[in-house]
């Protein structure tokens, strides 16, 4: 709708901004077409919008279920420094968070696997991780290896690491390796011995060399590592009592971002957190309020480079503070 000017005056910088605001972004023009239409330099059209949209001028209005998503995306990668945030609607049902993160997995991995330069892929293992591999389209990657990366539980299950492996590697048409080792040594002395045997040493060298990682993480009441990995004599309760807020790769952390004063923090089999530090990409794909003090503990402690969750996940992580 027009507007009346109220005085007997062109504003003549104003009407500048508008008509560069209206050429490029309703006209579709390229900065450079809009230079030439108005007989300025394209570095002048550049800081025109940018000056429209500083003083209102230029509103963009996004009507998409999406729109909040790519808001909170921009925010968490601005807050926790990542290097990319993909965040998905949440869904009336709660439990259907999973799937629709998963989903939102299953599409970047189909991306970031098509990266002739990523030669190696660690895979932990989750329902999450699990549910992402039915959101991908085969790929054709014979020199990718796919790695699991975690030990694993002597329960069968398609959520254990060994068969997520096989069927990513499978999806890609790519090779893969397994970690075989337990997630827990029954102690820390006898951790030790595993670390000291060459076929261990040689596979955590191999999981080391990633160049991205996909992990999952699960709070301390009802996750899989709950339900299937403690060892026998440790309760979730106990961990709990000590800070424990949940699980990346079967350490426990709490809500800071540290490790909690118990020992089955010493007696993990494989990579460490200061291993993960080292990893360019490492992706972290979790939804679920229960599950935001550990994605935020994680977040803390810079772990993470990648984040895929839920949009109300998203929402509540903009209140823990890095601090």
């Amino acid at each position: 709708m027009s507007r009346s000017i109220k005085i007997e005056q062109i504003n003549p910088e104003e009407q500048l901004l508008a008509r560069l605001a209206w050429a490029c972004e309703i006209e579709g023009m390229t900065q450079a077409d809009a230079a030439k239409r108005f007989g300025i330099t394209r570095l002048r059209v550049n800081k025109a919008l940018g000056e429209a949209r500083r003083r209102g001028i230029l509103r963009i209005s996004v009507d998409s279920i999406y729109a909040a998503a790519a808001e909170l995306e921009w925010k968490l990668e601005h807050q926790f420094r990542l290097a990319l945030v993909i965040v998905v609607p949440s869904p009336q049902d709660a439990a259907s968070v999973t799937p629709l993160v998963a989903a939102g997995l299953g599409a970047h991995l189909g991306n970031l696997l098509q990266d002739k330069k990523l030669t190696s892929f660690g895979m932990s293992w989750g329902n999450t991780l699990n549910l992402a591999t039915r959101h991908m389209q085969p790929l054709n990657r014979p020199d990718l290896e796919i790695l699991s990366i975690m030990g694993g539980v002597a329960r069968g299950s398609d959520l254990n690491g060994y068969e997520i492996t096989t069927r990513l590697a499978d999806l890609c048409n790519a090779e893969h390796s397994f970690f075989t080792a337990p997630l827990y040594a029954g102690s820390a002395e006898s951790r030790n011995m595993f670390l000291k045997q060459d076929v261990i040493k040689d596979m955590l060298a191999k999981m080391r060399s990633c160049g991205a990682v996909g992990l999952a993480t699960g709070d301390l009441n009802s996750s899989l590592l709950v339900r299937d990995a403690l060892p026998s004599g440790i309760e979730p309760s106990e961990l709990i009592e000590l800070g424990g807020v949940g699980d990346i790769m079967g350490y426990i952390l709490n809500a800071h971002g540290e490790l909690i004063d118990h020992p089955i923090n010493s007696r993990v089999i494989g990579l460490s957190l200061e291993d993960l530090d080292k990893i360019e990409n490492v992706i972290l794909a979790a939804g679920g309020l229960q599950k935001v003090p550990v994605i935020g503990a994680a977040l803390k402690r810079g772990l993470i480079d990648t984040l895929v969750t839920d949009e109300n996940t998203a929402l509540a992580l903009m209140d823990v503070s890095v601090a």
